[in-house]
C-alpha cells in the first residue's frame, strides 16, 4: 500500500437542486512559470516570527531592534509575546535571535511572500442523478442523512433525538475559510467569531472570511458541514447540528497555511468566546518542526503559546492527526514533503523531537481516522501516546452498508453543494461536534473537563491485529498500546450519545 503524502484532497459535488452531477477536479502541483508576471521587489521578502515575554511585544527596545534588523513589525500579539515581522534582510532571524529579551526566531517559510504553490490528491467519484434521487430520508431526517455512514458509528443519529446541540456554543473552523450562505451552514453561521487570518493580522471585512477559489479552497467549508451542518429538511445533518460555526480563515490562495496566520486564528478564537476549535491542516512550509532548528523552534514556540492562550480562555482545540500513515511513536520517520513551498527533499527526522503542529502540540486533542468498517483508515497517522481519540474519516478500503454509496464522508460545498472527501481531516470534525455536544450538554465545563469527558465517554476499541487494510497479506501498520489506549484509537471511537446522556 502506498501512503499518500499529504491531506487529503478528494472530493465530489451534489449541486442544489440539479439533476446532474457537477465534477469539481483538483490541480495538479502549480509553480511559477515563465508566462507568469516577474516577481516584485516585495517578492524578496519573509515573514517571520518574534518570540518574546509575554507584554514585551510592544516595547520601545524591541520594536528598535526589529526595525535596526530590517524588519517591520505586522501585528504583535502582546497578549502572548508573540510579533509577526516582514524582513529583506536574510539574515534578520539570526540578528534578532541575539537582542536580549527574545526567546526564539525564525522565517515561516522559505519562498518569498510572493512565490507559493499547491498540492492535488486525486480525482474525485461524482455522484450520479440516480444516486442523489435514491438517497431516501427516513422519518426526521434530512434528505442526504441516509448517505452519512458516519453519523451511526458514533451514535449521533442517536444523540439528535436528545439534543441537537446548544445554539450558545460555536465551534470555530480554522482552515480555508467557510461559505456561510451555504443553506446547510446559514442558520448556524456566527458572523460575529469569523474572520480572516491570512495574513497574521485579523481583517474583520464582511465575507473576509469565505473561502477563495484555489483548488483546495472548499475543504473549510465541507469541514464546517460535518460539525454543524443544520437538520433543517435540506441536504445533510452534521454531528452537532444546533450548534454554531464560525469561519476562521488562514489558508492563502495558494493554500498555504503559515504560522502567523494560526496564530491569529487561536488568538482570534480565544479572544471570540470559541467553545471548539477544529484544525484540519498541518502548518506549512514543514510537515515536522524540529526542535532543533532555530527557524522550526519558533514556530512551535508561537503556535503552543497561541494554542495554549486560547485553552486558558476556555477553548478546546481539535486537530487531525495527518494522511501520511506514519507512526508517529516509532523511531524515524522519513519527510518527503518539506519544506513544500520551495524545494522539499527526503530528510530523516525523530518524531518525538519533530512534530506537527498543531495536532502534536501539547493541550491538542489529536484525532485519528476510521472507516465504515470501524478501523483505522489506511492512510491515517497513529502513534500510542500521541493519538488520543478517533472518528470516522472515511477510507475507500472499506465500503459503507447500504443505502450508503461510499467509504468516504459526505460534506457541505461551496455553492450550495455537497461531496465526499476522505481524511483525518474528515475525522478531526466529528470530534469537535462531539465535543461541541458535551459543551452543550456541560455549558460550565472547562476545556480541560471537556476533554476529560470526550477522553472517558469514547468506545475504547482494542487494537486491529493484524492490520492488512489492503488484503495484500503484508502488514500495513502495527498497533501499540492496550484497548483503552493505543496507538490507533486513543482512547477509542468518541460516542456522541454518550456526550449528551451522561
Amino acid at each position: 500500500m502506498t501512503a499518500p503524502r499529504k491531506r487529503s484532497r478528494r472530493l465530489v459535488a451534489l449541486p442544489l437542486g440539479m439533476a446532474m452531477a457537477t465534477t469539481f477536479t483538483l490541480l495538479p502541483n502549480i509553480t511559477a512559470s515563465a508566462a507568469e508576471p516577474a516577481p516584485t521587489a516585495a517578492a524578496t521578502s519573509l515573514s517571520y516570527i518574534v518570540n518574546v515575554a509575554t507584554g514585551q511585544g510592544r516595547s520601545a527596545t524591541v520594536k528598535k531592534a526589529i526595525a535596526d534588523a530590517g524588519g517591520t513589525i505586522t501585528i504583535a500579539y502582546d497578549q502572548i509575546g508573540v510579533i509577526v515581522v516582514h524582513s529583506s534582510n536574510p539574515d534578520f532571524a539570526r540578528t534578532i535571535r541575539e537582542v536580549p529579551g527574545v526567546r526564539s526566531a525564525g522565517a515561516t517559510r522559505t519562498a518569498p511572500l510572493a512565490t507559493q504553490s499547491t498540492t492535488d490528491m486525486g480525482a474525485p467519484k461524482v455522484l450520479t442523478a440516480e444516486e442523489v434521487a435514491s438517497a431516501q430520508a427516513a422519518t426526521g431526517q434530512d434528505p442526504l442523512e441516509s448517505l452519512q455512514w458516519d453519523l451511526p458509528a458514533i451514535k449521533a443519529d442517536k444523540a439528535h433525538e436528545k439534543t441537537l446541540g446548544s445554539h450558545d456554543v460555536t465551534v470555530a473552523v480554522i482552515d480555508t475559510g467557510v461559505d456561510d450562505t451555504h443553506p446547510d451552514l446559514a442558520p448556524n453561521f456566527n458572523r460575529d467569531a469569523s474572520v480572516n487570518c491570512v495574513s497574521g493580522k485579523p481583517n474583520t471585512a464582511d465575507g473576509a472570511w469565505r473561502p477563495g477559489v484555489s483548488s483546495g479552497s472548499a475543504h473549510g467549508t465541507h469541514v464546517a458541514g460535518e460539525i454543524a451542518a443544520a437538520k433543517n429538511g435540506i441536504g445533510m445533518t452534521g454531528v452537532a447540528p444546533g450548534v454554531q460555526v464560525a469561519g476562521i480563515k488562514v489558508s492563502n490562495p495558494e493554500d498555504y497555511v503559515y504560522t502567523e496566520a494560526v496564530v491569529c486564528g487561536f488568538v482570534w478564537a480565544a479572544e471570540h468566546h470559541v467553545d471548539v476549535t477544529n484544525n484540519s491542516y498541518y502548518t506549512d512550509p514543514w510537515n515536522f518542526n524540529c526542535l532543533d532548528d532555530a527557524d522550526q523552534k519558533a514556530l512551535v514556540d508561537a503556535i503552543t503559546r497561541a494554542s495554549q492562550y486560547a485553552e486558558h480562555k476556555g477553548t478546546v482545540n481539535v486537530a487531525a492527526a495527518g494522511n501520511e500513515s506514519h507512526d508517529l511513536d516509532a523511531d524515524s520517520i522519513t519527510d518527503p514533503a518539506s519544506p513544500n513551498d520551495s524545494t522539499p527533499g527526503d530528510r530523516v527526522i525523530d518524531p518525538h523531537k519533530c512534530f506537527d503542529i498543531p495536532p502534536q502540540l501539547p493541550g491538542v486533542v489529536t484525532v485519528a481516522a476510521t472507516g465504515a468498517k470501524g478501523i483505522k483508515s489506511s492512510f491515517s497517522n497513529y502513534g500510542h501516546g500521541v493519538i488520543d481519540v478517533a472518528a470516522p474519516g472515511g477510507d475507500l478500503y472499506q465500503p459503507p452498508a447500504a443505502p450508503a454509496t461510499d467509504g468516504r464522508i459526505l460534506g457541505t460545498m461551496p455553492g450550495g453543494k455537497w461531496a465526499y472527501k476522505q481524511g483525518t481531516s474528515m475525522a478531526s470534525p466529528h470530534v469537535a461536534g462531539v465535543a461541541a455536544l458535551i459543551k452543550s450538554t456541560h455549558p460550565h465545563a472547562t476545556a480541560g473537563q471537556v476533554k476529560a469527558l470526550l477522553y472517558s465517554e469514547a468506545d475504547a476499541t482494542p487494537c486491529t491485529d493484524p492490520y492488512d487494510i489492503d488484503s495484500d497479506g503484508k502488514i500495513d501498520a502495527v498497533c501499540k498500546g492496550s484497548k483503552n489506549h493505543n496507538g490507533f484509537y486513543g482512547r477509542g471511537i468518541v460516542n456522541a450519545l454518550n456526550a449528551v446522556t451522561k
